[in-house]
């Protein structure tokens, strides 16, 4: 018979043998474990401090800006009252002022803007989305995007120098030439035909906000479920019906939230609409051809020049109403959209 020799014990040691570090993993020393700067509840505490003092920061220097705005137009507004706003009258010479004719020309250029925007920004989104072939989506949404990069000086330069002519060549004379004895529809385009007026500067705010307005459409009508889409096409629907009764009905928030960010762009613009609008402080005709003057392009001819007193102080009343203006704006498109949503629960 052979020795076999003492048994091999089996039993695992209780407690693990701790290697060197030359023998663990890949041989390499590994590094002590760092102890964790701040414990989980700890930095939940400091993210939700500093998120908290970012809100109230934001909402303590719009409530700054709008006290400033106050103080300095306090003469105007002691002077002048809420007839500020339909006076017309502005004269530095006699120290009389009015806000109707930058008030109009403000919110007319925006509408006017608005008007020619949106539809060709839902073009653009709708042909990026559904239409364009895959080869010409990205080039063609980076050109649109690029007119975003343009400077507003070269818009209105551009508007005052080569725009301008055009219109009044090829639209303003002929339909002068249309409409010459109609009672409403001459009045309407009536005034010199030099190029530059309510119009102009409205379709060069067009122009600029159109980039706008089309990357949020096409970014949101992206985030869009294919299976809805998929669905409509196989119940029979075409592009259109797949896009007015699916795709804008899941959208329409974000697409709401475009059309108030190229109307806050055409509202607070200023260089663009100071070549092209005339900066006419008369309003003689609500021809959309006449030359008139918006809110910011007032600010920016006049401030400089403007003495203490009541000159300055009614300039800043006009920035008072332009703060005024954008905070209606924003709560009229909120309670829309408020009433969207409530008229889809009823629905339902």
């Amino acid at each position: 018979m052979q020795d076999k020799g003492p048994p091999v014990s089996t039993t695992l040691p209780a407690h693990p043998v701790a290697l060197p570090p030359q023998l663990s993993g890949s041989g390499q020393t590994l590094p002590p474990a760092r102890p964790p700067l701040l414990s989980g509840r700890l930095a939940d505490r400091l993210f939700a401090w500093l998120a908290r003092a970012a809100a109230f920061l934001t909402l303590a220097l719009l409530l700054g800006i709008l006290v400033s705005l106050v103080i300095g137009a306090w003469p105007s507004i002691a002077e002048y009252g809420l007839g500020f706003l339909t006076r017309s009258a502005w004269d530095p010479v006699q120290n009389e002022y009015g806000g109707l004719v930058m008030i109009y020309g403000t919110l007319m250029t925006s509408f006017i803007a608005l008007l020619i925007a949106v539809p060709v920004s839902f073009g653009i989104a709708l042909f990026l989305t559904e239409l364009s072939p895959a080869w010409l989506k990205r080039p063609l949404g980076t050109a649109i995007e690029l007119l975003a990069a343009v400077p507003s000086i070269v818009y209105g330069m551009w508007g005052l120098m080569v725009f301008g002519p055009l219109l009044a060549t090829w639209v303003q004379q002929p339909l002068q030439t249309l409409f010459k004895g109609m009672p409403y529809l001459g009045a309407l385009v009536s005034g010199p035909p030099v190029g530059i007026g309510i119009l102009s500067a409205g379709i060069i705010l067009a122009i600029m906000i159109i980039p706008f307005i089309a990357s949020v459409m096409r970014d949101v009508f992206e985030v869009t479920p294919a299976l809805l889409k998929e669905s409509a096409y196989g119940l029979g629907a075409t592009t259109w019906e797949v896009v007015w009764k699916v795709v804008l009905p899941y959208t329409k928030t974000g697409v709401l939230g475009g059309i108030m960010l190229g109307l806050g762009r055409a509202l607070g613009e200023t260089m663009a609409v100071t070549f092209v609008i005339g900066n006419m402080n008369q309003l003689n005709s609500l021809s959309v051809f006449e030359a008139a003057n918006s809110i910011t392009s007032a600010l920016a001819n006049e401030f400089a020049e403007a003495g203490e007193g009541l000159h300055q102080a009614s300039l800043i009343y006009l920035g008072l109403v332009l703060f005024f203006i954008t905070f209606v704006v924003l709560a009229l498109s909120k309670i829309l959209l408020s009433r969207l949503q409530k008229g889809e629960g009823a629905r339902t």
